[in-house]
């Protein structure tokens, strides 16, 4: 006859094992946390008042205005644990730089070395390797590898993403798809306590419009960025011309005053020159009072059709161009929609059907025949199949 209290005994230690594996693994739900749990904490400062650890910032400018500079001009800095703008000492570390539009040896480091930057604390982003290739950095795939690597590296107090629309995958203008792409990178910094800059280039119009709206690209750029700094060159009422780097927006801190600044050149090697940011005196006011032109005749009573039809001649003036992402550039730009509709009649715009949806052009005279090419690529897309509608 056998011992059934052994198997007994066997059953009640299989069940306990489940039981424990049960409490180990917490059933799927919605995590909440009480008030009580937790502890109010300060914002902490890499530069106080413009760029926080674990936070992202957006910086963005017309093309020309020193942007990437500006950044490897504060990466230069922590490099060094030295003086920032406002002459306030910053705590030493190290720099992590991912840039999809300029060369790491000609170009980045000879930057941080003209700004004085340790060369040893700056690490380039320059690819991933599966599998034993080496294929292109993809921040969809190797986010989690990224900051592998930077917490092998420690004390990463900068990251720098050049151009910040890298990170994002898909259209860059939807709202839904920036916020999902920007994700990643918002846990990165907060997880290694890193302040992270991304740079960004301003729409085209909309002078004379807050200048953080003017952003390219979706409103969720700036609505994720915690702070958005803005460069911009702007001529003074005595006639000279100045850059001024200044903060647009904050969710965390002042949003006003800004600096002055001048790109120069020096030779920091024998046979290599490169640019750095020579800063200047702090200024006062908001961004859209520190960048905006004086008054100067006719210029101040410009109305807002005449910078919608100013928009429209720019975006337009290459031949065809979306009608998404015209418009959202012109929201982005400050431009209501209605206004945008005068300018288009006004400025007699075409609307022209291709593959993948509609299209605006210039009438031949205003956009000076440079459309020519363009419009019989669309009208030949007309007849392409939905099949070939993605090569486009």
């Amino acid at each position: 006859m056998h011992d059934q209290s052994k198997y007994v005994a066997l059953a009640g230690g299989f069940d306990a094992a489940f039981d424990t594996a049960a409490q180990e693994t917490p059933p799927d739900c919605v995590i909440l946390k009480n008030g009580a749990d937790l502890e109010p904490a300060p914002i902490q400062w890499l530069w106080r008042d413009w760029l926080a650890l674990g936070k992202l910032h957006i910086l963005a400018g017309a093309p020309g205005q020193g942007k990437t500079t500006i950044a490897l001009a504060i990466a230069a800095t922590v490099t060094i644990g030295g003086r920032l703008p406002d002459g306030a000492r910053c705590d030493a570390g190290n720099v992590l730089i991912w840039s999809g539009e300029d060369d790491p040896a000609d170009t980045l480091l000879p930057r941080l070395l003209a700004a004085g930057a340790d060369k040893t604390r700056c690490y380039f982003v320059e690819g991933t390797r599966i599998n034993g290739e080496v294929q292109s950095f993809d921040p969809a795939r190797d986010m989690l590898a990224l900051e592998r690597q930077a917490a092998e590296i420690g004390g990463i107090r900068l990251l720098v993403v050049d151009p910040v629309v890298s990170a994002v995958a898909g259209d860059s203008h939807k709202n839904t798809e920036v916020r999902r792409a920007l994700q990643p990178l918002v846990d990165l910094a907060s997880r290694i306590g890193a302040a992270v800059i991304g740079i960004s280039h301003f729409s085209k119009g909309g002078q004379g419009s807050d200048p953080a709206s003017r952003v390219v690209g979706s409103i969720a750029f700036t609505a994720v960025a915690r702070v958005v700094l803005v460069a911009a060159k702007v001529t003074g009422e005595d006639g000279e011309q100045r850059r001024i780097l200044a903060r647009g927006k904050s969710n965390i801190g002042p949003d006003t005053g800004g600096f002055q600044y001048d790109i120069a050149q020096s030779e920091p090697l024998p046979g290599i020159f490169a640019s750095y940011i020579a800063w200047g005196k702090s200024v006062d006011g908001t961004a859209r009072e520190l960048l905006a032109e004086p008054e100067n005749g006719d210029q101040s009573d410009k109305s807002a059709l005449d910078a919608a039809c100013d928009f429209l001649r720019d975006v337009l003036g290459d031949g065809l161009a979306p009608v998404k992402a015209v418009q959202d550039d012109a929201r982005n730009a400050g431009i209501s929609a209605a206004t945008l509709r005068r300018a288009q009649t006004k400025l007699n715009v075409q609307p022209k059907k291709g593959a993948g949806g509609w299209y605006w052009r210039l009438p031949a005279q205003g956009a000076q025949g440079v459309q020519h090419s363009n419009v019989e690529h669309v009208e030949h897309l007309e007849h392409v199949g939905d099949d070939d509608a993605e090569v486009f």
